[in-house]
C-alpha cells in the first residue's frame, strides 16, 4: 500500500517586520501531559468515513470525510492529522471499522464498495501509530448500538424483549450490513456477518419483476442489491425508467405522495422489512432488532406508515415470532465511532 507522510500544517502567514502570524493552537486534550489515554477511532464507509480521537472513553473530536476526495484512506488520514493538528505520538491505541471483511489475522482490510485496502501495520509504520484494531463496520455499528442511550432510539415495534436474549444490528446505507450480539454476563460478543448478500427473496409478483430486472444487470441478485442506497436507486429506475440519487427520491416522495419516487420508495421499505425479518428468524433477537443505517434515520417519518413492520411480521406461521421481537432505529449519527472506541478500549 502506497502510504504518503503524515500531513503537517502549512507554517502561517509572514507578519509585517518577520515574525509569523499566530497559528491555531492544538485543543487542551491533545496536549502533552493532558492525562488519559488517547484513542483514534474510525468509521470507514462506502461513501464518507469518520474519524476521531477520545480521551478517557469519551469522544472528544470528530470530523467527516468524503472518500472521493482521497485515493486512498492513509491519504485521508494524513488530511485528518493535519486538519486537528494531531501529533500521532501521542494516541495510544484505537480502532478502525471497516465496510468490509476483516483478515483472519485482523491485520488488513478490504473496503467491498470502495477499492481501498487498509493496513494497521502499513499505517503504524508511516504514521508512527501504535497497531490500530481493525473490525468490521458491522460489529462497531452492533456494539453502539447494545450501549446507545433510550434518547438516541426510535422504537417501531415494543415487542416482547428478553434482556438475555441476542440483539441484530441491520443497516442500509452505501451497501447493506448486519452483525449480531450476544449477551456473555457483563460483556458482548458480536459476530458480524455478510447478509445482505445473501440471495434475494420476492415476495410477489412486482418484486419478482425487479428480481428479473435486476438479473439482468447483475447476474445474481442479492438483498444489498434491493435494499440499500444504490438498490432504492435501482428500485426507481426500473418503475420510471429514470435513475435518481436516493436524495432525490426522498424529496420527490414527500412532494408527491403518488409520484413514482413514493412508490420506489414504498417498495424499498417494505423489501427493507422483509429483509430484518429474515435475518431476525435466523437468530431470534428477542433482545431487540436495531436498524442502524443512515437510510432509516433519514426516512424515520415515513418509517411506522410504510410497509416496514407488516413485511417484518409476515411471516406466516411464525409471525407471532416475528410480533415478539423489539424493533428500534438508532438516531446517532456517531454510532460506528462509538462502537469502535468500545473496541479499541477492550
Amino acid at each position: 500500500m502506497n502510504v504518503p507522510p503524515p500531513g503537517r500544517p502549512k507554517a502561517g502567514p509572514v507578519k509585517p517586520g518577520g515574525g509569523k502570524a499566530d497559528e491555531p493552537s492544538s485543543p487542551p486534550f491533545l496536549e502533552r501531559g493532558s492525562g488519559g489515554k488517547l484513542f483514534l477511532v474510525g468509521d470507514i464507509g462506502g461513501t464518507k468515513t469518520l474519524l476521531g480521537l477520545a480521551r478517557d472513553g469519551k469522544l472528544v473530536l470528530d470530523r467527516r470525510y468524503a472518500n472521493a476526495d482521497f485515493q486512498d484512506f492513509a491519504g485521508l488520514l494524513a488530511a485528518f492529522i493535519a486538519d486537528t493538528q494531531t501529533e500521532p505520538a501521542l494516541i495510544t491505541g484505537g480502532c478502525l471499522a471497516v465496510a468490509g471483511p476483516i483478515a483472519d489475522d485482523g491485520r488488513s482490510a478490504h473496503l467491498t464498495n470502495l477499492p481501498w485496502s487498509i493496513d494497521s501495520d502499513a499505517l503504524a509504520r508511516c504514521f508512527g501509530l501504535p497497531a490500530l484494531r481493525l473490525t468490521n463496520d458491522f460489529a462497531a455499528a452492533a456494539l453502539g448500538a447494545v450501549a446507545a442511550s433510550p434518547a438516541q432510539l426510535v422504537t417501531l415495534q415494543q415487542g416482547e424483549p428478553l434482556t438475555a436474549a441476542p440483539r441484530l444490528v441491520i443497516g442500509a446505507g452505501t451497501g447493506l450490513g448486519m452483525a449480531i450480539v450476544l449477551p456473555q454476563g457483563e460483556q458482548w460478543r458480536v459476530l458480524a456477518g455478510e447478509g445482505g448478500h445473501v440471495a434475494f427473496a420476492p415476495a410477489d409478483e412486482q418484486q419478482m419483476a425487479l428480481w428479473a430486472f435486476l438479473r439482468a444487470r447483475h447476474g445474481r441478485v442479492t438483498w444489498e442489491r434491493v435494499v440499500s442506497g444504490p438498490g432504492l436507486s435501482a428500485i426507481h429506475e426500473f418503475i420510471d425508467g429514470a435513475r435518481l440519487s436516493p436524495e432525490q427520491i426522498a424529496a420527490q416522495a414527500q412532494d408527491d405522495p403518488n409520484g413514482a419516487a413514493r412508490r420506489a420508495l414504498d417498495m424499498f421499505l417494505a423489501a427493507y422489512g422483509a429483509f430484518a425479518g429474515d435475518m431476525a428468524l435466523a437468530c431470534l433477537p428477542r433482545g431487540g432488532v436495531f436498524l442502524a443505517g443512515g437510510i432509516a434515520a433519514k426516512l424515520l417519518p415515513l418509517l411506522p406508515q410504510s410497509g416496514f413492520l407488516a413485511a417484518f411480521n409476515a411471516k406466516a406461521e411464525h409471525a407471532a415470532i416475528a410480533a415478539r421481537m423489539p424493533i428500534h432505529v438508532v438516531t446517532n449519527p456517531l454510532l460506528g465511532l462509538h462502537g469502535a472506541l468500545l473496541f479499541a478500549r477492550e
